[in-house]
């Protein structure tokens, strides 16, 4: 009996200490905060006609794009450009989930709203 009250104890107390931290807090394993010193802007919002621009301060290596759910919609990798224009196939109206990635090998999540076209 004492064993598992000691598991139980276990699992209660210190689980809690090792929960998920914020993995986009930390500059050292590569993610960069909302407020960072890159200046990232992403036009026109919310999103309609299923193309949108993203310009940045640094030059962007790749672009992942996800649903809510987590399912990867769009993935491409890019010749280190600063301005990119993408165009997303039948995107469905709904919250998106863009992951920047730099070519310091740094990265930046933004959120992004679709809306249907008129």
């Amino acid at each position: 009996m004492k064993k598992y009250l000691l598991l139980f104890l276990l699992f209660t107390v210190a689980a809690p200490l090792f929960s998920q931290r914020d993995s986009t807090s930390a500059l050292s394993n590569g993610y960069l905060r909302e407020n960072a010193s890159v200046n990232v802007t992403i036009f026109p919002v919310p999103v309609r006609d299923n193309s949108f621009t993203i310009n940045s301060d640094k030059e962007i290596s790749y672009i992942k794009i996800t649903n809510i759910i987590g399912q990867d919609i769009f993935k491409s990798r890019f010749s280190e450009q600063k301005s990119i224009k993408i165009s997303l196939n039948n995107a469905k109206r709904g919250m998106y989930i863009i992951t920047i990635q730099f070519s310091d090998d740094t990265r930046i999540v933004k959120k992004i709203m679709v809306e249907e076209s008129d």
